[in-house]
């Protein structure tokens, strides 16, 4: 009886590494003569998350922010709305489950990190350092809060007080 166990396991392991043609990888293609291997398709552009590209503005509905003398008075509104809605992700001074913010505009344009709170969903799609904060952050995405513009700029007033 044990032989008989041992040869169907056997004869099973065969026949699941067999030369079977449904299982072979289809990832080349025959153009002319020679054999090309497809691309995978990726991320377009290998971006380090870490990388400072200022010009880089994100898309969304802000195309330029111009920062002129700190308006106290909302900065305090964008820290309120911070509290209500960023710190289950983020801190301030230190990665969390979110990068760090204080700082943030010595690493990314005011345009892209608007464009980021206000819809981090078409960012992820479409900004490749954004797709890549999502890699680097475990697959973890930036919740959508529905923020206004005016909320998202007061936001950004706030973290020009860290």
């Amino acid at each position: 009886m044990r032989k008989y166990i041992l040869a169907l396991f056997f004869t099973g392991l065969l026949i699941s590494c067999g030369n079977n043609q449904e299982h072979k990888n289809n990832s080349s293609v025959t153009i002319g003569t020679k054999t090309t291997a497809k691309k995978p398709e990726a991320i377009p552009t290998k971006v380090e998350s870490g990388a400072i590209d200022m010009s880089n503005k994100g898309v969304g509905p802000f195309a330029s922010i111009e920062f002129k003398e700190l308006n106290t008075s909302l900065a305090d509104k964008g820290q309120e709305l911070f509290k209500m809605n960023c710190t289950a992700c983020h801190k301030t001074d230190k990665k969390f489950i979110g990068p760090a913010l204080q700082d943030i505009f010595d690493r990314r344009s005011p345009e892209w990190t608007a464009n980021m709170i206000i819809n981090p969903e078409r960012m992820v799609k479409e900004d490749p350092i954004a797709r890549q904060l999502l890699i680097d952050h475990n697959g973890s995405p930036m919740a959508n809060q529905g923020l206004s513009e005016e909320e998202v700029l007061a936001i950004l007033e706030y973290f020009r007080t860290l």
